[in-house]
């Protein structure tokens, strides 16, 4: 095929299954319980160049995730060697992380998935109730998960163990597949909500308020698909930007507890291995705090489901 050809085509599959809101969907078998899924997990680097890190950051691993369930993957959170996480396609994932004598991040194992179900227990379909893009774990163990284009947040329980119940979110209307992609806890008993065109509210039981000195979303094309706690206060931030066929890049912020987005930690563009980035999770260490960048393949083979590993100092 010739070159212009063969750059259309890449093009045409990239921007029918990879533009930030993907209309594809796979069934998802109809059982509730875990069940053990197929993963391949490939140490993958960084790359010589395409990755800015600030003072101090160092990569502390990569893989390249494979798998049939492992598609179209939103959001992840670490509770202990565990990560949890959920998919644009409804399910619920976790899988242990391995890593090597020196802390750094060297495969995964033990994966296992279900299908998110709705109040009634009933599996949740077809992709518009399905699409989950945030999970929280709040501090009691509470499982939460956030939902666009059927903008939700549904509470599954301690360890999701539980029928879903719905839980407060923003009242704003959210664009169809534009909705609350950041998902974290905030203090004791609250959770952080981020929508990925603007906004950005702390919640609990009793209802939501507004970040004071949120800002609005820049001109420069990312946007938010991310976040979890600092363990020293405030959150951090993941944000994508995606334009197919081969721009893909991504940048992670403090973001403070009023709201106030700090200077870029890492920043990621080819030939660096990047994708399109969307989950973010954060890990206490003896010596700081360990980050986890995880990659929305689209279920689009011309991309990678990456997770990759960052070591912040104290």
């Amino acid at each position: 095929m010739q070159g212009a050809a063969r750059l259309g085509l890449v093009s045409a599959l990239l921007l029918a299954a990879a533009c930030a809101g993907i209309g594809t969907s796979r069934p998802l078998e109809a059982v509730t319980g875990d069940r053990s899924v197929r993963l391949e997990a490939r140490t993958t680097p960084l790359g010589p160049v395409g990755a800015t890190l600030a003072d101090g950051i160092t990569f502390a691993g990569g893989l390249t995730l494979r798998g049939p369930e492992l598609h179209g993957l939103s959001d992840l959170k670490i509770d202990g060697d565990t990560a949890w996480i959920v998919s644009d396609f409804g399910a619920l994932v976790r899988m242990r992380l391995v890593t090597d004598t020196a802390g750094r991040l060297t495969g995964a194992s033990s994966a296992v998935s279900r299908p998110l179900v709705d109040p009634d227990g009933a599996v949740l379909t077809p992709k518009p109730r399905a699409d989950a893009e945030g999970i929280a774990i709040l501090g009691d163990g509470s499982v939460l998960v956030s939902f666009e284009r059927d903008h939700r947040i549904w509470s599954y329980g301690r360890q999701a163990n539980a029928r879903p119940s719905p839980v407060p979110h923003t009242e704003v209307v959210f664009p169809d597949n534009g909705g609350m992609e950041g998902l974290a806890a905030s203090g004791p008993d609250g959770w952080l909500v981020l929508g990925e065109e603007g906004g950005g509210w702390v919640c609990r039981p009793g209802g939501c308020a507004a970040l004071p000195a949120y800002p609005a979303i820049g001109a420069d094309g990312f946007r938010i698909t991310g976040a979890d706690r600092d363990p020293s206060g405030g959150w951090f931030i993941v944000e994508r930007y995606f334009e197919p066929p081969v721009d893909m890049r991504a940048r992670v912020r403090r973001l403070s507890a009023d709201g106030t987005f700090g200077p870029v930690l890492i920043a990621l563009r080819p030939p660096a291995s990047v994708d399109n980035m969307e989950g973010i999770a954060a890990v206490a260490t003896p010596t700081g705090t360990r980050l986890y960048l995880l990659s929305d393949d689209n279920d689009n083979p011309l991309q990678r489901t990456l997770l990759l590993a960052f070591d912040l100092p104290r």
